[in-house]
């Protein structure tokens, strides 16, 4: 049987001005709602729409439970966060469409 994980994730916008914390179960799906503006909220009116960071748990309460700990950091903190996963702050989300291979079941992510 296959576990349901859950993510913990950062959006950016195109100028990494702006960071959004979020947690889901499905992040592709919970991406193209981002990128795609189909929600109002924080992450549409700041064109939030690159994923820069994500970490993968098997619970979800640990995965909210880390989003409540890093929404409470300082800037600097959450950037040291990214830049040591995705020290050139990539649209993560453009490998899962271009090569099935690194989808993130192939690839999993930090936790």
């Amino acid at each position: 049987m296959i576990q349901k994980q859950f993510y913990l994730y950062f959006l950016t916008n195109w100028t990494g001005s702006v960071l959004y914390i979020g947690v889901t179960s499905d992040l592709e799906k919970r991406f193209y709602q981002h990128k795609y503006k189909l929600k109002a909220g924080f992450s549409k009116k700041y064109n939030c729409d690159r994923v820069v960071y994500y970490e993968v748990y098997g619970d979800p309460e640990q995965a909210i439970k880390r989003e409540k700990q890093i929404k409470k950091w300082s800037r600097k903190k959450k950037d040291f966060l990214v830049n040591k996963m995705n020290p050139d702050w990539e649209d993560l989300s453009l490998r899962w469409y271009e090569d099935p291979s690194t989808s993130l079941g192939m690839t999993g992510g930090r936790g």
